[in-house]
């Protein structure tokens, strides 16, 4: 293969991991937006712009603080030989120290079941919520 075939096969690899880890984050929103504007009129009051303008920007600033802070400035600096994932955190959890541990199997597999379980359930309650 050549550089420039291996470059193109690389972009599409980084951007579809992006979609990936990025995706889970952006359908937050759409079970929160509902509620908060409900929560707004609670009292039977009329919706206001201004209401929706600030919900909007609460959910806004939340996902690029989260984005910003928690994905890119902590957890992409976590990794294992520029492997990531839970069990790759486990690795490097037993590789600090310096012993095989119990404890860090059990969270690691705790870990991994709860990716499963996320990774299953998402995608019904994106439909859901998309279909309310």
């Amino acid at each position: 293969m050549s550089a420039n075939s291996n470059k193109t096969r690389l972009m599409g690899l980084t951007v579809g991991a992006v979609g990936v880890v990025y995706g889970d984050i952006g359908t937050s929103p759409l079970y929160a937006f509902r509620e908060s504007i409900i929560a707004a009129t609670h009292d039977g009051g009329n919706l206001q712009p201004e209401m929706v303008l600030g919900v909007l920007s609460l959910l806004l600033w939340t996902l690029l603080i989260v984005v910003t802070l928690k994905y890119i400035v902590i957890l992409m600096r976590a990794d294992n030989q520029g492997e990531g994932g839970i069990i790759s955190l486990m690795a490097l959890a037993q590789h600090v120290l310096g012993k095989s541990s119990g404890w860090i199997l059990t969270f690691g597999m705790a870990g991994a079941a709860l990716f499963y379980g996320d990774s299953i359930i998402t995608p019904a309650i994106s439909v859901l919520s998309a279909l309310e």
